[in-house]
């Protein structure tokens, strides 16, 4: 599964160089866009999981069985989360170094701050 497919702005006049240029990101389409049955279908899988966790629960099932399964749960949302990370980063943040000026600062503090929520977990 490639993370680069799609373009990261739309062909046109300027795009690409000039600020003001008209983006997919300006049209609403996300980076996960291009990629977004594969993620559902990840996140139904990961959802899968915890039901599997609560009928381990629901079974009496033995504790370190149980913390096995969650650390596996975990690691998969960490996976999910930095794929996901990775395509902001591609598509927002590279759309506005794009436009340029203040939106390039404020979409990489975004992105610092997303890591670091992401680091305390």
């Amino acid at each position: 599964m490639s993370l680069a497919s799609g373009p990261a702005s739309a062909p046109g006049p300027g795009a690409g160089s000039a600020p003001g240029a008209v983006t997919d990101h300006d049209r609403g389409v996300h980076g996960y866009h291009h990629e977004k049955q594969e993620h559902l279908k990840r996140l139904r899988r990961i959802e899968g999981q915890i039901r599997g966790l609560q009928r381990m629960v629901d079974e009496d099932v033995y504790c370190i069985d149980i913390l096995t399964q969650v650390s596996a749960s975990t690691k998969a949302l960490q996976s999910f989360a930095l794929q996901l990370l990775e395509e902001h980063l591609r598509h927002c943040v590279a759309d506005a170094a794009l436009k340029g000026g203040d939106e390039i600062d404020a979409k990489v503090k975004e992105a610092t701050q997303a890591i670091a929520r992401m680091l305390r977990t």
